[in-house]
């Protein structure tokens, strides 16, 4: 019998995915007892997504209009940080991947992140969140190659010291279900993975167009990646890595990295509902979400930065550095990276280790830095004020407007 082929589609029209009936095979190869008196479905029905390399994308003009606006805003959004976008960009990544990371149902503070980057892996998922970050910034280092082998790297990174076999496709069957059992009965099962390289080829010819609109690009890039769902874990998260590698290579953000899945966070389960609704062929929940997604970002962000910027003069009128001065410099640091210890403190910027201790113990005096020891690295500076206003943000973007 012959496979069903991807469906083949019109300028006009984008088709929902098709299906094909395949047999489940459990990687458990001996039968139990119990098997005997069971009567378990042994097939089930997977996805064949179209191949989309060369498609246009049909779009009401309400949709289009909405997802134009975006991307004005983004762009505007990027451009306006100007000269505070070195204190500005690590804290937003960071905050992209703890989003994405939510997304997941993976949680963890600030300072528990943070404090993770430093090398204490002892919290488990704010581990797993570093992993994201440096995915999200090894999507950024490769926006100009949307290839699957950068697609590949990012999750290399991303799922890096675990047994998901990082960075190689799957070899066997992923669903979306409540059995863990088998995928017969799923809600639905992603595509066999004898095809997931030729569907990824095809998806990063898409994404590197240059003739589509954007925004909406990114977002049916996304729905497609997702639908694929190319790895045996880590899809969500490479998937959302995947979009900001494309606004940065598509010049949507030239600098900065938006955190989308902040806004994508505010409405999961719209979020959801509409990459179902795109495997159904109905594009324009997925390209709504993203522009709304990336309309409650900016606002979301704006609120942070805001509150950074009161900070940092707050500090500033407390501390009263000399301009240029290693007291001034030590604020700074302290502001984009609210978690350190002297020894990355002193290496950041290039001043001998026993001289940062002055201005340390100063700020301390001052309030505006808590000095403790943690597990595994030692003691620890931390600029608390910095860590609340990231809380802050993640605790907005996590509640419906």
């Amino acid at each position: 019998m012959t496979a069903p082929q991807p469906p083949r589609v019109t300028p006009e029209e984008w088709p929902a995915i098709a299906f094909e009936s395949l047999e489940w095979s459990s990687r458990h190869a001996e039968r139990l007892a119990v098997d005997r008196f069971t009567s378990r479905p042994t097939r089930y029905e997977a996805a064949v997504p179209p191949f989309i390399a060369q498609r246009m994308l049909p779009l009401g003009s309400q949709v289009a209009s909405l997802a134009r606006a975006a991307e004005t805003d983004l762009i505007r959004f990027d451009a306006s940080l100007g000269s505070e976008l070195s204190g500005f960009a690590p804290l937003l990544l960071r905050s992209e991947a703890a989003a994405s990371s939510q997304i997941e149902h993976l949680t963890a503070s600030a300072r528990a992140i943070l404090t993770a980057e430093l090398g204490d892996t002892g919290k488990r998922n704010a581990a797993e969140i570093v992993g994201n970050t440096r995915a999200m910034q090894s999507a950024l280092d490769l926006a100009n190659e949307l290839t699957t082998d950068s697609v590949q790297a990012m999750h290399r990174v991303l799922l890096e010291g675990t047994n998901h076999t990082p960075g190689q496709w799957r070899g066997e069957p992923v669903w979306i279900g409540t059995s863990a059992r088998s995928p017969a009965g799923a809600t639905f099962v992603a595509p066999a993975h004898e095809r997931v390289p030729g569907l990824m080829e095809d998806l990063m010819v898409f994404a590197r167009r240059d003739d589509l609109p954007v925004l909406t690009q990114i977002a049916v890039a996304h729905a497609q990646f997702e639908t694929i769902h190319p790895f045996s874990d880590g899809n969500g998260r490479t998937g959302r890595a995947l979009v900001q590698a494309m606004l940065r290579g598509k010049d949507l953000t030239r600098a900065v990295t938006v955190p989308v899945s902040a806004g994508l966070l505010t409405d999961v389960s719209g979020y959801h509902e509409a990459l179902t609704s795109y495997r159904r062929g109905d594009l324009e929940p997925i390209v709504r979400q993203f522009a709304e997604a990336s309309a409650d970002a900016i606002s979301n962000s704006n609120v942070l930065i805001g509150e950074l910027r009161e900070t940092a003069a707050a500090w500033a009128n407390r501390a009263k550095p000399r301009p240029g001065s290693q007291l001034e410099r030590v604020l700074s640091y302290a502001a984009r990276q609210p978690v350190f210890t002297a020894g990355t403190l002193a290496a950041a910027l290039a001043i001998a280790a026993p001289n940062v201790y002055p201005h340390l113990r100063k700020l301390a005096e001052l309030g505006i830095l808590k000095q403790k020891s943690e597990h595994k690295i030692g003691q620890v500076w931390r600029a608390d004020d910095v860590l609340q206003a990231l809380d802050r943000f993640a605790e907005r973007a996590g509640r419906r407007a």
